[in-house]
């Protein structure tokens, strides 16, 4: 046996059904699209069509509210920075904020900032620097002789608005000097 004999084993590989080749192969003429509408012919979408009747995604009741306005915060609970601090992920000196929690493993996401929670216990004596802290978990830091300092966070959306106020009131100011 060499290389160029060898081959598939037969009907390993099977061709593709070449449609509209004549009355003989049985998928001549129209192809197995049946006679005319809308799906005989080309560049149909009708995923999710009924024919006209309200399509199930538009009957079934819709429930819940999704704020657009809402924060989104990394929530980390004490407890797991404590488990941190002990495996040696976490440093303890220095101040704790969104970016050491994130070099940790700790905080994912939270495009406005990190939020403390107070699950779990604290028994090393840190400073945080976060966007909010629950009272509990302010509580259980500063007995353990840390401090919690919170920052101010501007969400993309105020950033857009505040954009937009600043270049609507350079053209107001602009018309007012011609």
């Amino acid at each position: 046996m060499k290389l160029n004999d060898i081959r598939d084993n037969k009907g390993a590989r099977k061709s593709r059904v070449r449609v509209g080749r004549g009355i003989g192969s049985g998928l001549g003429k129209t192809a197995g699209r049946g006679q005319k509408g809308q799906k005989s012919r080309s560049g149909v979408a009708v995923w999710g069509f009924e024919g006209g009747q309200m399509p199930l995604h538009m009957r079934i009741p819709k429930r819940g509210f999704n704020n657009i306005f809402a924060k989104d915060y990394a929530e980390v609970n004490l407890g797991s920075i404590q488990k941190a601090l002990d495996a040696g992920k976490l440093e303890a000196k220095g101040v704790i904020d969104h970016e050491a929690l994130k070099g940790a493993g700790l905080a994912r996401g939270g495009k406005d900032g990190v939020r403390l929670l107070g699950k779990g216990s604290l028994t090393a004596k840190l400073a945080f620097k976060v966007a909010g802290v629950s009272a509990g978990a302010r509580k259980a830091v500063e007995g353990a002789g840390g401090s919690v300092e919170l920052i101010e966070v501007v969400s993309a959306a105020e950033k857009a608005a505040a954009k937009k106020g600043k270049v609507r009131a350079a053209r107001i100011a602009a018309q007012k000097k011609d």
